[in-house]
């Protein structure tokens, strides 16, 4: 079924629940939608551990649910909540994140929860038809044929937030947009999509340097302000290679649709090729506000609070071909990419151990693409055919990169 034309602000206030509040995206959801009371209500925030940030988003936000995952986290919040007389009403649970994403005042629902934790309230939304805007890329590496395949038959609409998708689908034609998922692209032009992306912080670095790397060293990214897991995954690139996973679901692409270019700058977003030798490219600076803001506000365009481009100052645009010595993972992601469903699944279950063991400094830089490879390997699935499959296959994936944790590094 053809996703419905959603007509965004023009029909009156959307009512907004924002999974993952307190992450770097959630708080620049936040940020725009205070910017527009006039379009948005937020009916709900959620967050895992962090209460004292949450605290301050009731405060400013006045949402009317908060959902805590962590029930000690929200029993703290529920009593600073009540003490200060906040009218905002605190949950805490798995279920809750479902309810307050697929509440029937819930037109709109911002997928932020990091990793695979996002999955199955983002899932949720998808099937009760919201209008989804996906920042959660997890969701379509562990599920994209059955995530894809709940949005046509409900009527969700899903909006890429991730910028490179969202540079992507700017890029695309409206019939491509409005067919989001199923259009052949080809048959609107469509060549190639030129997916880009930094290089992150080691890009440069001599390849016999990169063992020694330290946690602090990947989080440092030369042009984007993330959380310390999405940093480690730009400094591998495989945050890069999960990109790629997803825009294969979302724009229904083929192998030979998609391309990574290493663009060092960050101005230019992705870009689309054409059949007559014309590429569009979305541009602006690296501010994830500005992708929110075009989710929010589509098909109309609304103020995101982001400065604009100075051509004058810009300097030099670079681009390059990644080195797959340097990037392992993202080659593995690729490679995921056309292997199947249980190849991505498995792939994002043992980076997000791999990337904790780093960042705990279990395990060197390097390693990461080690533990990814070595799991991958093992094809520990062979179904993923519905969500109880996929998450199985997720729990076997992670139970086996912990084995080897142990059995390599003890």
């Amino acid at each position: 079924m053809q996703q419905p034309k959603f007509d965004g602000i023009h029909q009156g206030k959307q009512v907004v629940t924002v999974l993952g509040a307190t992450g770097s995206i959630g708080s620049s959801t936040l940020n725009v939608l205070l910017q527009h009371p006039e379009h948005f209500e937020v009916f709900a925030v959620t967050a895992c551990q962090n209460w004292e940030q949450m605290l301050d988003i009731c405060e400013r936000v006045k949402p009317r649910y908060a959902v805590m995952s962590d029930s000690y986290s929200a029993t703290q919040l529920r009593g600073v909540v009540s003490e200060l007389g906040l009218k905002t009403e605190v949950l805490s649970g798995a279920s809750e994140l479902e309810l307050v994403a697929t509440a029937p005042e819930v037109t709109t629902v911002m997928a932020a929860i990091v990793g695979a934790a996002g999955l199955t309230p983002t899932l949720a939304a998808v099937k009760a038809g919201k209008r989804v805007l996906l920042a959660n890329k997890e969701a379509l590496v562990m599920s994209g044929q059955l995530f894809m395949q709940a949005a046509h038959q409900s009527g969700a609409q899903i909006l890429p937030v991730d910028s490179e998708h969202n540079a992507i689908f700017q890029a695309l034609p409206t019939a491509v947009q409005q067919s989001f998922g199923t259009a052949k692209l080809s048959k609107f032009g469509v060549e190639k999509i030129l997916l880009t992306g930094s290089g992150g912080p080691f890009r440069e670095l001599p390849l016999a340097q990169l063992e020694k790397q330290t946690p602090e060293a990947a989080c440092k990214h030369p042009n984007w302000s993330m959380g310390q897991k999405i940093s480690v995954d730009s400094a591998t690139m495989l945050n890069k290679g999960l990109e790629y996973i997803e825009a294969r679901w979302l724009f229904n692409c083929r192998q030979r649709d998609i391309e990574v270019i290493v663009h060092p700058q960050s101005v230019i977003h992705s870009m689309v090729q054409y059949a007559d030798g014309s590429i569009i490219a979305q541009m602006g600076e690296p501010d994830m506000r500005t992708p929110i803001a075009y989710a929010l506000g589509y098909p109309e365009r609304i103020e995101s609070g982001v400065s604009r481009l100075n051509f004058a100052t810009l300097g030099a645009l670079t681009f390059e071909a990644f080195d797959t010595r340097r990037y392992p993972c993202l080659q593995l992601a690729i490679d995921a990419c056309w292997s199947g469903q249980v190849a991505t699944t498995t792939l994002n279950a043992v980076n997000e151990v791999a990337v904790a063991a780093f960042l705990n400094k279990q395990i060197p830089f390097t390693a990461i693409a080690e533990i990814c490879e070595e799991i991958i390997e093992l094809q520990l699935a062979t179904t993923v055919d519905d969500l109880e499959g996929i998450l199985a296959c997720d729990q076997a994936a992670r139970a086996a990169a912990f084995k080897y944790l142990e059995a390599r590094w003890g």
